[in-house]
Parts: structure tokens; C-alpha cells; sequence
């Protein structure tokens, strides 16, 4: 009976000794678990609730160009994070600052508690000094701010997109946090000094939520370049012939994508995509749109000659020519190619107001091209009592109440470097995943016939004069394939006051053109003197590149 009490003693005791260690492996596994393998989770999650974040990777999807090459989410930068009220009050901080960057003079004395200044260099945190962190930030914007206007800019306490692409596509391109740095805070949610910080890369945040443009970055470069050379207010726009896809679009003058605060109430339109946003007067760019309307009219039109005084009087409504003393007696190729007033005041007397309307709808002017911009604007055809009378004279040679964008007028060269097909045009092709591929394209409507081939084919020719003897003979481009197109100055009221405005719009080369491109000047310039030279250097530069 002894010996059985006592073995029942034994084995109550071995089996409360291994329960108790397995309870004690249970209670050590859980803490290797909380303490080793889960510590960086829990130390993050622990400090998103009491931490101050800073975002080092933009909550956005990437824009790419055509060839996936990212026009955001590109510029990296070492950067220094700091506690703002130790450092500034802490020498041994600040001289560390002063050491390493240039800038640690400028620290924004304002109500946030964690400073940033950009470094040209990296460093490791552990030789920091306490309040100072380490950290490579993504911006959102290239630094040049090189297609601005196109892209457009957020409002960054919502992460949403205020202009441009950033807006049409913003429930795409809006992300959750993707990286961040993570300081703690004490219950007055100031940062605390020596307190933990944590860099977070949520891997889970990427999705298909990017978009690719048809912008090609080589050639925006070469456009942005040029019209920052000439040093001139305005619009080039670049589009690809055969598809129809929009190469480059740029506005000047250019703004600061990451301080757009600073643009808001300034007086020249900086946030403005004058490409697409504003309408200005065509000028003598839309004497095409006459010579077209008369064709339809009467073929034999260009079998005729003019005579030009100097000027035209429309019931009592004088209207100079472009040559005070007159041209004299000119063909319609002549007439086109010098540019003269007198002879498409003529011609629109002729044709009359409606049927030149009526042409301007059909080639895209008075509606939006749509390819993928909200803040496009339809610009201005006049109508009813504003066609009639003596404003047939100013109709006939692009001013009064006619309004175009850029965009516009790139349509209709597109459509006659088509031969009468118009292509939809778009800036957009489509979504795509963080590696690039489609995920949905961007529907593009059919191509339509817009005008006949043979009528098409005149406007060429008298084109291709205006380059060899009129109103942009200075042109040289001939050993590229030669261009043809057309002048224009316009004027115009810009902020109360009279100015003239310049284009030059017209493809290159000469035969099988590859690109359509519009140049618009603001303010005081003319088509032939400032709007050509940008033409041709952008041209010049697009071909010399092999794009």
C-alpha cells in the first residue's frame, strides 16, 4: 500500500513538473514570438498610434511616358529629418546641420515639430546626433518640373489631385501609404528626444493603379528646352501623325509643382496649361480654314487673282492688310503664302460667315478634342448676329470673337497632314501595374473622314509655299525633309491691354510627315519672328535625336 501511494505521489508530481514547463515553453515561445519575430510590427503599429508620420514615398501610382519611363515617384533624395524645437535650440545639433547641409539656415520656424532638409549625400543614423534622422526620400515631382502643367499638381492634406492628370485619373492614382518614416510622440504630441522612429515600406499598398501618357520624355525635354532657350510665354504642342498620340505638351511659364501656393494670385497664368486651358485668337492660321470653305464651295477658286489695296472697307468698317501700301495683284498660292488680309476679307464675302463656321465645327474648333484633360476649353466660334454684317472681315482673318486652343489648331494640321482623316487624338494610353503592364487602354474612337483628299492636297502645296517664298521663308529645314505650315499673329486684350500673339503650326518633313506641331507665343510677338524659330529648333532636334 506504500509503495502504490508512493507512485501515485511520483507521477502527480512529474506530471504537474511538465505541465508547468510546458506552460513555461508555451509562455517563452509566445514571448520569442511578440518580442523577436513580431517586435518590428508591433513597434510600428505601436508607434502609428502614438507617432507624428512623415511620408518618404508618395501615396500616389507612378505616370509614365510611352516607354514606361516614370515622369513622378523618379527623384530620389537623401534627406535629414529633424525635431525641430531641440535642434534649433541645441548647438551641437545645428553644427552638425551647418556640416552637412547648406540649407540648415532656412529651417521653416512654423507650427510642425518635425523639420526636413534635402542633402547631397547619404549618412548613416547611428553617427547622428540625438533629434536627427536619416532618410531617402521619393519626391512626387521632377525636380525641373519638366511636364508640369500636363500632370498637374495635389492638394496635399487630402492627397488629391487638384489639376491635370493627377485629377482626371485620381481614384487611380490615389494609393495607400506606401513608405514613411515614423516619429514618437508624448501625450502633447510633441516627438520625443531619443524616443523610436521607424522606416516603413508597405509592400501591400502596390497595386495596378499607375498611368502611362503617349508623352514621349525625350521629346518633352527637347520642346521644354527650346521654348525656355527663347525665353517665351506660351504653348508648344507635338503630335505623332500616324497615331494620332500627343509627343509633348508644354506651358510657359512653368510652375513649382511642390509650392503651388506661391503661383495661386500671380498675374501671368503660371497653373494654366495654355495648350489647352485658354483660347486666343488664330490670326492668319485660320485663312486656312477659309480657303477650305471656299474650295468646298467653288474648286476654280484657285484659278483666280486677287488685287489687294492695303486695306478693306467693310460698310464703313475699314480693315488694314498685313502690307500698308497693299500687295498689288496676286494669285491664291501668293495670297495664302504672304499672308494678305485683303484677299481672304475678299474670299470670306464670297463664301459668307456660315459656311466658314460651318468648316471651323467640322475641322474640331468651338467643341473640346477631348484627349484625356478636364480643364480643356472649347474656345469660341461667333454665331447668330455675330456673323453678320461687316464681322465677316474679321472672321475672314481669325480675329474678333474667334477664339482656338493650341489644340485645336494641332487637330486640324493633323487632319490635313492625313489627307482629310482625322485621328483621335489622346494623351492618354492607358493603366498599368507597377512592372508596366496594360491592364486597360484607353479607347480611342475610329478614324473619320473629315475632307477630301484633293482639297487637302491644295492647303499642302500653298503650305509648303508659305516656307519656300512667304510669310516663313527664313525656315531651314531642308536638309531634314523640309516642313510646311503656316503663320499667324493675332491681336488680342491680355490683362486689359492690347498685345499680339504669335503662332506657327504646320509637320515636318515635307513628304510623309511624322510629326504635327504648334507653336503659340504670348504677348507682343509675331508668328513669323518668334513662334517659327521654336518650330524649327524643336524640329531640328527631333530629328537629330532619331525620334
Amino acid at each position: 500500500m506504500g509503495k502504490y501511494s508512493k507512485n501515485i505521489t511520483h507521477n502527480r508530481i512529474f506530471k504537474s513538473a511538465f505541465f508547468i514547463f510546458l506552460i513555461f515553453m508555451l509562455l517563452l515561445s509566445r514571448l520569442y514570438w511578440i518580442q523577436i519575430i513580431k517586435s518590428k510590427e508591433y513597434k510600428l503599429a505601436a508607434l502609428k498610434q502614438r507617432g507624428k508620420e512623415m511620408e518618404i514615398y508618395p501615396s500616389r501610382g507612378t505616370i509614365y511616358d510611352r516607354n514606361l519611363i516614370p515622369l513622378t515617384n523618379r527623384d530620389k533624395v537623401p534627406t535629414l529629418f529633424f525635431v525641430k524645437d531641440y535642434v534649433l535650440e541645441n548647438e551641437e545639433a545645428m553644427d552638425f546641420m551647418k556640416d552637412v547641409s547648406k540649407k540648415s539656415n532656412n529651417v521653416k520656424k512654423d507650427n510642425s515639430k518635425i523639420g526636413e532638409i534635402e542633402l547631397n549625400r547619404s549618412l548613416e543614423n547611428e553617427i547622428l546626433p540625438k533629434g536627427i534622422f536619416f532618410a531617402e526620400k521619393t519626391l512626387r515631382y521632377n525636380q525641373k518640373n519638366l511636364l508640369s502643367h500636363v500632370i498637374g499638381y495635389t492638394k496635399k492634406t487630402e492627397n488629391k489631385g487638384e489639376s491635370g492628370i493627377e485629377k482626371t485619373f485620381d481614384d487611380v492614382l490615389k494609393k495607400e501609404n506606401i513608405g514613411s518614416i515614423y516619429f514618437e510622440i508624448d501625450n502633447k504630441k510633441n516627438p520625443i528626444l531619443g524616443g523610436g522612429y521607424a522606416l516603413v515600406d508597405n509592400e501591400k499598398a502596390k497595386r495596378p493603379s499607375n498611368v502611362q501618357l503617349t508623352i514621349d520624355y525625350h521629346i518633352q525635354k527637347i520642346v521644354e528646352k527650346a521654348m525656355d532657350e527663347e525665353g517665351r510665354k506660351g504653348s508648344v504642342i507635338v503630335s505623332d501623325v500616324e497615331s494620332g498620340d500627343i509627343v509633348a505638351m508644354a506651358s510657359r511659364p512653368n510652375f513649382n509643382q511642390e509650392e503651388v501656393d506661391d503661383f495661386l494670385n500671380r498675374g501671368d497664368m503660371e497653373l494654366y496649361n495654355k495648350g489647352v486651358q485658354v483660347s486666343y485668337p488664330p490670326g492668319s492660321l485660320f485663312k486656312i480654314v477659309v480657303l477650305l470653305a471656299a474650295l468646298e464651295e467653288d474648286p476654280s477658286i484657285i484659278n483666280e487673282n486677287f488685287y489687294c489695296n492695303g486695306f478693306e472697307e467693310i460698310n464703313d468698317v475699314i480693315i488694314k492688310c498685313n502690307k500698308d501700301e497693299g500687295h498689288g495683284k496676286l494669285s491664291m498660292k501668293e495670297a495664302f503664302a504672304k499672308s494678305c488680309n485683303s484677299t481672304f476679307i475678299q474670299l470670306g464675302e464670297r463664301v459668307g460667315s456660315e459656311k466658314i463656321i460651318d468648316m471651323a465645327r467640322r475641322l474640331g474648333y468651338g467643341e473640346k478634342i477631348n484627349i484625356g484633360l478636364m480643364e480643356e476649353v472649347k474656345g469660341n466660334l461667333p454665331e447668330g448676329e455675330e456673323i453678320k454684317g461687316p464681322s465677316i472681315g474679321n472672321i475672314s482673318i481669325g480675329q474678333g470673337s474667334v477664339e482656338v486652343t493650341p489644340l485645336q489648331v494641332t487637330n486640324m494640321m493633323m487632319i490635313l497632314a492625313n489627307e482629310g482623316i482625322q485621328k483621335d487624338l489622346s494623351i492618354i494610353k492607358g493603366i498599368v501595374t507597377d512592372n508596366g503592364n496594360m491592364m486597360k487602354k484607353f479607347n480611342r474612337e475610329k478614324d473619320e473622314k473629315i475632307l477630301p483628299k484633293k482639297h487637302c492636297e491644295i492647303v499642302n502645296e500653298y503650305m509648303n509655299e508659305v516656307t519656300i517664298s512667304g510669310t516663313a521663308r527664313t525656315i531651314n529645314l531642308e536638309d531634314i525633309g523640309g516642313a510646311v505650315g503656316k503663320t499667324g499673329s493675332a491681336q488680342a486684350v491680355l490683362n486689359g491691354r492690347n498685345a499680339v500673339h504669335g503662332w506657327f503650326a504646320g509637320y515636318f518633313p515635307r513628304k510623309n510627315p511624322k510629326y504635327v506641331i504648334t507653336v503659340f507665343v504670348e504677348d507682343n510677338y509675331s508668328g513669323s519672328k518668334d513662334a517659327l524659330p521654336i518650330f524649327e529648333k524643336v524640329s531640328r532636334e527631333i530629328y537629330e535625336k532619331n525620334r
